[in-house]
């Protein structure tokens, strides 16, 4: 199988706990560089998973002609820089959700992509899912109509020293996780938002520690979403649900954002309720295997940049009605 050659762009917890075990299992990546500001730090990640090269800095490894495509982990705040130089070396680029901190910033990422000749893809790798799909699916199908009404949460524990409570580079509850609830409510409903309300707690310094939205778009469908990071300090607890209601019935689910193995979620309607159960193997395997695909094979990307871009803008108007 003709594979591509992958930067990574940081060494960062998510690069190391997600995104590069599923760079090893998919098929057409070769785990080619990795950079960090600590050249240690980086020598210490080529080592562990075995990439051939690793370099004391982010621009080293732009310069490096050998690299095609670039997986950039980087704090939310450094993401339109790192995006933009490596668009401008030629670089395929898949950037750790969100990608941008407003959508100016994202407009303007997509459109230096389009002049480069190369592709840019935001990292959601939950809707690469294959339980994504099938409840995708079930909804299409129509199996409990059209839908009126979407709730779900995605609600973490409290964080005592994490970039994601600075808010210079982008950090709080609504970037963090608010793009997961917003992402996956654009997927079910298929209509634009023209009403937007929203509140939050925030921090001493000046992030979001819980955000509360309610969102009504032109074909009369609303959402609701809660996020936060308020269930203690030093646990892994979460919680997370999604609720779907439709004019012939619902769905309800309690899987994790960006579970594996396997899922399951209830469908509700007048005549039955039946369990879906679906196997989904690691998310991120799937998006780098699809982004390969589409270096490769001309595939679409999954994430497409109309997509992103009206997720952002949904993002701009939460952020505005909470005064971020």
């Amino acid at each position: 199988m003709e594979k591509v050659k992958w930067g990574v762009l940081g060494t960062a917890n998510i690069a190391r706990g997600c995104t590069i075990p599923g760079m090893k299992k998919a098929g057409n990546c070769e785990l080619y560089a990795i950079a960090g500001r600590n050249p240690e730090k980086a020598e210490s990640f080529a080592k562990e998973f075995g990439f051939t090269k690793s370099y004391g800095s982010y621009q080293a490894l732009l310069d490096d002609e050998n690299v095609q495509a670039v997986y950039i982990p980087l704090p939310n705040g450094l993401h339109f820089e790192w995006v933009l130089a490596a668009i401008g070396k030629g670089k395929h680029v898949l950037c750790e959700k969100p990608m941008a901190l407003s959508s100016d910033d994202a407009i303007k990422m997509y459109a230096a992509a389009a002049r480069k000749g190369v592709l840019l893809m935001e990292a959601y790798a939950y809707l690469h899912s294959p339980y994504v799909e099938s409840l995708m699916n079930d909804v299409k199908s129509g199996i409990i109509g059209d839908i009126d009404y979407v709730e779900t949460a995605f609600v973490t524990q409290g964080y005592s020293e994490d970039i994601r409570l600075h808010k210079d580079q982008g950090g709080g509850a609504m970037y963090d996780l608010g793009c997961y609830c917003t992402t996956m409510i654009l997927s079910l409903i298929d209509s634009a938002p023209e009403y937007v309300k929203a509140d939050a707690e925030y921090s001493d310094l000046g992030v979001d520690l819980m955000t509360s939205a309610l969102i009504r778009f032109e074909n009369g469908s609303r959402a609701a979403f809660n996020v936060g990071m308020v269930l203690g300090i030093g646990t892994d607890s979460r919680y997370d649900r999604l609720y779907v209601h439709g004019s012939k019935g619902c769905i309800i689910s309690y899987a994790e954002y960006n579970q594996e193995g396997e899922i399951s979620y209830i469908i509700k309607t007048k005549d039955e309720t039946i369990e879906r159960k679906v196997t989904a193997p690691q998310n991120y395997s799937l998006e780098i295997e699809q982004f390969g695909n589409c270096i490769l094979n001309g595939e679409e990307p999954h994430v497409s940049p109309e997509f992103s871009i009206m997720n952002s803008k949904l993002m701009d108007k939460i952020f505005e009605e909470i005064g971020y």
